[in-house]
């Protein structure tokens, strides 16, 4: 780590997660039931090899602020500790843990000068050993407890959550490189895909009816996730005018290469305003299996913008996969892995009405092809 680039230790006590929703990563210790604590971590695992095979894994956002790099290292150890604390617990009537110094730690260990391949092995073994830890916890063993230095108690239960809160929080504080990761993968298949995306099946194809009927003809209509624009072109066919965009470059070079306008856009981060129109509002926007991409704490951003570039009135067609947490999938025609957000209907709801949108509908339904559950959603901006 070079001199001067140190990054400030944390001095916070986190144990208040065990009983408060993290306002920053959204994670809520509370909802955690001690089977999900493996299949949590393990998900989490996946999360940094996907990050640790970007070419600029090791880079600082900036000065005062870990790398993804430094971010897994870390994870690493934090994985290794609790195996070794959650061992302590069972096998000793409550120990107090050996003080952890993780500040000293990154600096000791050159966590900046790490190989990200190494690391990504190391830190996938880590996860599963302790994720196996957790799995061989007898069911009268949970409340055991167990005492850091400063003196905060933990039972194994509790330190399982507090576990998990430390996992989650960094997989937040490097989301843009996640996402770039899934970006990555789709640049990188953006053919494939093109190839392999089935033709609309019925449902969809009802959907897009039922959207264009809402609009009327005319209607300007921003596209989310264009990907090789076969949902555009049905659109299209249905009297729309719609502005085709999508976060991949592969896809928008695809799009163009077909003689079609395209623009790269994140609709996180960049002006939303429509090139074609300046200064007027959309009168709906098409974000169909796209958003399903936006890191949950990120997506209530997303869906405020979409509401302010929309005029009162005007019409959302969102389609996310149903479930709980988020994964990452090589599923269909992509051999890279990509994130995706799960979301349940009551959390969707409230999310959309913040940002602005009246829901008028949320179906639920399954892909034909995969079985897969989805929540499709039909909202209109609030005047």
């Amino acid at each position: 780590m070079s001199e001067g680039a140190v990054v400030g230790p944390d001095t916070k006590d986190w144990t208040w997660v065990l009983d408060e929703t993290c306002p920053e990563c959204g994670f809520d210790a509370g909802a955690v039931t001690v089977d999900q604590i493996p299949t949590t971590i393990r998900d989490n695992a996946t999360t940094w090899a996907a990050v640790l095979t970007l070419d600029d894994a090791a880079t600082r956002p900036a000065p005062a602020t870990w790398s993804p790099l430094e971010y897994a290292c870390h994870v690493r150890d934090v994985n290794r500790i609790f195996d070794l604390r959650v061992g302590l617990m069972l096998a000793e009537d409550e120990p107090q843990f050996p003080n952890w110094d993780q500040d000293e730690t990154a600096i000791a260990e050159r966590y900046a000068e790490q190989d990200p391949a190494a690391v990504s092995t190391e830190l996938l073994d880590a996860a599963e050993r302790v994720a196996e830890r957790y799995e061989s916890v007898p069911p009268d063993a949970w409340g055991r407890r167990g005492l850091r230095s400063n003196g905060s108690e933990f039972t194994v239960e509790s330190i399982g959550r507090y576990h998990l809160h430390d996992l989650v929080h960094h997989a937040w504080d490097v989301r843009a490189a996640v996402a770039r990761a899934t970006v990555a993968a789709y640049d990188a298949h953006a053919a494939a895909y093109a190839q392999g995306i089935p033709a609309a099946d019925d449902q969809l194809e009802a959907q897009q009816r039922d959207f264009a009927a809402a609009l009327g003809p005319g209607a300007r209509v921003l596209e989310v996730g264009s990907g090789p624009g076969r949902d555009a072109a049905l659109l299209e066919s249905l009297g729309l005018d719609v502005r085709r965009t999508d976060i991949t470059p592969g896809f928008v070079d695809l799009l163009r290469a077909q003689g079609h306008a395209a623009d790269v856009l994140d609709p996180l981060t960049d002006d939303l305003d429509d090139p074609a129109r300046p200064g007027t509002p959309y009168d709906g926007v098409w974000a169909s299996a796209s958003l399903l991409h936006v890191d949950r704490a990120d997506l209530p951003a997303v869906l405020a913008r979409l509401a302010s570039a929309t005029r009162p009135g005007g019409v959302l067609a969102l389609a996310l996969k149903e479930g709980d947490g988020d994964a990452w999938s090589t599923h269909g025609f992509v051999g890279a892995p990509r994130h995706f957000v799960y979301w349940r209907e009551p959390g969707l709801r409230a999310v959309l009405d913040a940002a602005g949108w009246e829901v008028e509908q949320v179906g639920h339904t399954r892909s034909a092809r995969t079985g897969e559950p989805w929540l499709d959603v039909r909202a209109r901006r609030r005047a």
